[in-house]
């Protein structure tokens, strides 16, 4: 496999991943890491990258989510965002370190972009519990 392609489709896989798309990147990290072929740090650096990414558009769309709210088609009722929203609230900013978690994570960025939370901030914290996991896994497949 060719370098651009591992890395590009680890780029893609961890970008994806952090959307709401039910996509795992870390079956691809773990896949490279494993072949030998590829420069961990470098692996480390591009899943960390794309799933930061991916988390920096669910911010944005965040954003933008409020002017939908009350159409009839948005998939979210307006108890469960008010819920949401409410819990935000309560840990701030800080909750971003659980981004990396399944299912809590992904809508947990999303949130932020709608209460308006500084993206300098959300992105420093997300990208370090992104990075965080990803180390996590590569020590415990390296050993």
């Amino acid at each position: 496999m060719s370098d651009f392609l591992a890395y590009g489709g680890l780029f893609g896989a961890a970008l994806a991943a952090a959307t709401i798309l039910p996509m795992q990147s870390e079956a691809v990290l773990v896949g490279l890491l494993l072949t030998d072929a590829y420069s961990p740090a470098l692996l480390l650096l591009v899943a960390s990258v794309g799933n930061t990414a991916g988390s920096a558009i669910n911010w944005l769309l965040g954003r933008s989510v409020e002017r939908y709210r009350d159409r009839r088609w948005f998939p979210v009722d307006a108890g469960k965002l008010e819920r949401a929203q409410g819990w935000y609230r309560r840990y701030g900013r800080w909750s971003l370190l659980l981004s990396w978690v399944p299912v809590i994570g992904d809508p947990l960025t999303v949130v932020a972009g709608v209460m308006r939370e500084r993206f300098l901030p959300f992105l420093l914290m997300v990208a370090i519990a992104k990075t965080g996991r990803y180390l996590a896994l590569a020590l415990l497949t390296l050993g």
